[in-house]
């Protein structure tokens, strides 16, 4: 059940007027409980923003790794310090001042940069699913298809619809009428929560997002999901078990994080809409917008032997200096 956090939040919108303040509810726990969950979550943005600017700063200072590869790898960890950044400070300031309210134009952009990120990740993985499939299936051809040109163009165009798309849902949902409740049922501004508050129509909205779920799923995880099943038919045909290993390390990374993004976000947006989930919904936002970019970078690095190399370029480097 939402908390009222504020008065007069069931006015009706004054001279047709829907620009309202809204307020976050957050996680409802007792005074102690919310000072260890903050200090949590502050540990957990503090790492997830030093993880992802090392692994930036290696890939743009250290030549080994000017690869496509860790070229996609530098853009998403742009994406996770982006997408950690646009709700968790906010989120911190909540908790510390109990003062949940968000003006509406700080909610649009919030909402956009939430947009904008799990749309630019979505199609960053999809590149680097591609990346790994010509990398293993055609390991000859990998260096004539896999330019410098197409995989910057691949790239610049995963941010340039991911901001359009974003652009598009943010003037959408900022243009309804919100003249009921004004409580947002999360930790942040994320679109499902704004625009079921609205006193618009928005069965329309509901289809288009709909309709946009199943072009990602065809569009980008279904080639995701099919570059796997090449490259793993591929693998499974190398004779040497050390030749296997090799290959399937490549993906391993890869492979991890498109399950630690898609499991959560997916399940959040295609189940049924109930209340009892609400909290449900919260925690795996947690675990997709805050847990997973702090681990991105700890997945790619743990177990990859250039990252470790690239590292200890890097410190030689400096200690020259």
């Amino acid at each position: 059940m939402a908390l009222n956090l504020h008065e007069d939040n069931m006015n009706d919108c004054p001279n047709g007027s829907s620009n309202p303040d809204f307020y976050i509810i957050a996680f409802s726990m007792s005074l102690s409980g919310q000072l260890e969950f903050s200090f949590g979550i502050l540990v957990i943005y503090l790492i997830t923003i030093l993880g992802n600017l090392t692994i930036f700063s290696l890939v743009c200072l250290v030549p080994k790794l000017h690869t496509p590869m860790y070229f996609f790898l530098c853009n998403l960890a742009i994406v996770d310090i982006t997408s950690t950044s646009n709700c968790v400070p906010k989120l911190l300031l909540i908790m510390m001042t109990q003062d949940h309210r968000i003006c509406f134009s700080c909610c649009m952009t919030q909402l956009y940069f939430y947009v904008l990120c799990i749309g630019g990740e979505v199609l960053i993985l999809t590149s680097m699913a591609y990346d790994r499939y010509v990398a293993i299936c055609k390991p000859l051809q990998y260096h004539m298809i896999m330019t410098k040109t197409v995989y910057i163009v691949m790239a610049a165009s995963c941010w340039l619809l991911g901001a359009l798309n974003s652009l598009l849902h943010t003037l959408l949902t900022s243009v309804l009428q919100f003249c009921s409740s004004h409580d947002i049922n999360n930790f942040f501004c994320d679109l499902n929560s704004v625009i079921v508050l609205s006193t618009s129509d928005i069965e329309s909205r509901k289809v288009f997002m709909l309709s946009e779920l199943c072009v990602i799923i065809l569009v980008q995880f279904t080639p995701t999901f099919l570059s796997y099943v090449f490259i793993f038919s591929t693998i499974l045909k190398i004779r040497s078990s050390a030749g296997r290993m090799k290959a399937f390390s490549s993906c391993t990374s890869h492979l991890i994080t498109v399950i630690l993004f898609y499991g959560p976000s997916m399940f959040v947006y295609m189940k049924t809409d109930s209340e009892n989930s609400k909290e449900l919904d919260t925690l795996l936002s947690v675990l997709y917008l805050v847990l997973v970019p702090m681990l991105n970078p700890l997945v790619y690095s743990l177990r990859n032997k250039q990252v470790w190399e690239a590292i200890v370029i890097l410190r030689n480097q400096m200690l020259r200096f």
